[in-house]
Formats: structure tokens, sequence, C-alpha cells
């Protein structure tokens, strides 16, 4: 073999390689995720790049309002803000989340998205009034967007199981200027 076409095999392979780990790393590591909708505004805009922390996760690692990306359908990942772990009863009256009759300040969504939702009577509820039961089930999720008017989420559609749940929002990368990697 001549010396170039040895380096082009090198090359070639070594290019291989780091697209076999490329393709790893996003399988078993980390995700990207695309935004699509308004349900998590002002949080997360339409269009926003996100990191996705899929390595060492379970079940144990999900706390009350982290953003995650969940399986809703086999075609269709959402991306939403737990707020009911297991255990959890969930009441949400005037506009006021309680979670284990423990009244809940959602600093993550703005006032004007408050009043601009008009979130009150006419969206209070339990989850008994929603779902039949009292606690959210061992083994599932209580999600919501936080655009609390806009979303479709577990009002809607009900508990998510934990084990649909692809991993944890760990940042935003895009748009560059809103790039943030507290979640």
């Amino acid at each position: 073999m001549s010396r170039r076409t040895k380096d082009l095999f090198y090359w070639s392979l070594g290019f291989v390689c780091g697209i076999a780990l490329l393709v790893q790393v996003q399988n078993h590591l980390y995700s990207n995720y695309r935004v699509d909708g308004k349900s998590m505004d002002p949080t997360l805009q339409e269009g926003n790049r996100l990191i996705v922390t899929k390595a060492g996760f379970d079940e144990r690692d999900i706390e009350h309002f982290d953003i995650i990306v969940f399986h809703k359908t086999k075609q269709e990942d959402y991306v939403k803000r737990v707020i009911g772990l297991p255990g959890d009863e969930i009441t949400y009256r005037n506009g006021s989340l309680y979670i284990n009759q423990q009244y809940i300040e959602e600093s993550y969504i703005s006032e004007t998205a408050h009043l601009r939702t008009g979130l009150g009577q006419a969206n209070s509820f339990t989850l008994k009034t929603l779902m039949g039961v009292e606690k959210v089930p061992k083994g599932m999720l209580f999600v919501l967007g936080d655009n609390r008017n806009m979303s479709y989420d577990s009002r809607h559609f009900g508990f998510v199981p934990i084990d649909s749940v692809v991993g944890k929002v760990n940042m935003r990368y895009w748009p560059l200027t809103e790039w943030q990697a507290d979640f």
C-alpha cells in the first residue's frame, strides 16, 4: 500500500469511528431537542435548542420542577415541568399551586404571564377532579407547561409514566443570546 492510500485509510477509519462515537453519545449520554410550540413560555420559547441528559438517569433523579423531555407517543416527544411526583397531592386554586397542601411560589412563571393567561377559578383543579385519584400514582408524574393556558399537559393527557422520560433538560444552547445551563 502506498503512503497516500494508508493515510486515506486511517483518516477514513478515524472519521467513521468519530461518527460512531458521536452516535453512541447521543443515544446513551445526551440528546439534542428542539422546542416545538409555546407551552413552556416564558421559560423556553419555540425553536430553542436544548441538551437533555440521559446518562445515569433514573426515577430517583427526578425532582419537583425539573424540566424533562418524555416520549408522549412513539413519534413525539414533549418538554414539560414536573409538578407532581408519586404520592403527591396536587391542587391548583385561584391561580395558585399547592403540592401536598403547601403553597408553591412559581417564580418561573412571570407575573405578566399570570395576568395574561387569566389563571383563576375557571382553571382550578385537583387530581380528583381531573383524574379521579387523589395522589400521583406510583411510577407516574404530573407535568404542566409553564404557559398554563396554552399547554397540552397532564391536565389533558393524564399522568406521564416515569419510564417514558428521556431525560432532564440541563442546557439551552440556541439561540446563543439565551444560552442557559441552570434548569
